[in-house]
């Protein structure tokens, strides 16, 4: 029986090493480069429509960046970016899309109904509903301070 020192000298001896600072670098070169695609997508809008309010930009970009993401997922590409960059492909948006789609595509097989209806937010429905009850919270916090 190995003592718990011996066990993790072990451990480190035999365990995989983790390219961290590649893993790192990617990460943040990837997430900059959706931001700076977002912001793109946010100019050229601008450029199209000079007469659009700032919030409408901001809700079309938003549209748009979901679109990009959900087609990159449908492609096949979201899911090799991912194992590239890690977490930089997580940036909220595109992110999104994408645990949305993921889990849609994968149980479409099963029909619309019972695939694709019941499976599509088997991811992003927890962080949906944790963003609303913190919100809710936070705003109950906020009106009493």
């Amino acid at each position: 029986m190995l003592s718990k020192e011996e066990y993790g000298e072990y451990v480190k001896k035999n365990a995989p090493k983790s390219p961290m600072w590649r893993s790192l670098i990617a990460a943040f070169v990837v997430g900059g480069l959706i931001c700076c695609v977002g912001e793109g997508v946010s100019d050229v809008i601008k450029v199209i429509f000079p007469e659009m309010a700032e919030e409408s930009v901001g809700a079309w970009t938003t549209v748009v960046m979901i679109f990009i993401g959900s087609l990159l997922t449908g492609l096949g590409v979201y899911d090799k970016l991912g194992h590239f960059a890690g977490g930089g492909s997580i940036i909220p948006i595109t992110g999104f899309a994408n645990s949305v789609v993921s889990p849609a595509m994968e149980y479409n097989r099963e029909g619309v109904f019972f695939g694709v209806c019941a499976k599509m937010f088997v991811i992003a429905g927890p962080i949906i509903v944790f963003g609303v009850v913190f919100s809710i919270i936070v705003g109950i916090i906020g009106l009493f301070m």
